[in-house]
């Protein structure tokens, strides 16, 4: 499955963005997504997680309910609602697919993610 990712870009901190996916080349819901970050000088990072079929979402305890992941199986995509956003949110934002149908919730971040999209810049100024 290829991914693409799109919707970052520059945003004042306290600012709201969503991140989109679009997954291609397989049947989308045969795929638990995840949004992983990564800033400069640091390791990647879970941020969030969702089932094949939109249950399951998990969102990584510190950003305390900031983000928000969705996805629409209909249109092969995968959403990051991203508000009250903080300056340490800066980072490159990916988006992984794993071929599961399991119901993925606190897991998430531990699955064996096999596809990736490109990365999209979240850059948060203060």
């Amino acid at each position: 499955v290829q991914l693409q990712a799109s919707g970052g870009g520059l945003v004042q901190a306290g600012g709201s963005l969503r991140l989109s996916c679009v997954a291609s080349g397989r049947t989308f819901s045969d795929y638990g997504m995840g949004w992983f970050r990564q800033a400069p000088g640091k390791e990647r990072e879970f941020v969030a997680g969702i089932s094949w079929s939109g249950g399951g979402a998990y969102t990584a305890d510190s950003l305390n309910g900031r983000f928000t992941i969705s996805r629409d199986n209909a249109k092969n995509t995968v959403y990051l609602r991203m508000n009250s956003l903080k300056t340490e949110d800066t980072a490159v934002y990916y988006c992984a697919a794993v071929a599961t149908k399991q119901a993925m919730g606190p897991i998430a971040p531990f699955y064996d993610y096999n596809y990736w999209g490109q990365g999209t810049q979240v850059t948060v100024s203060s």
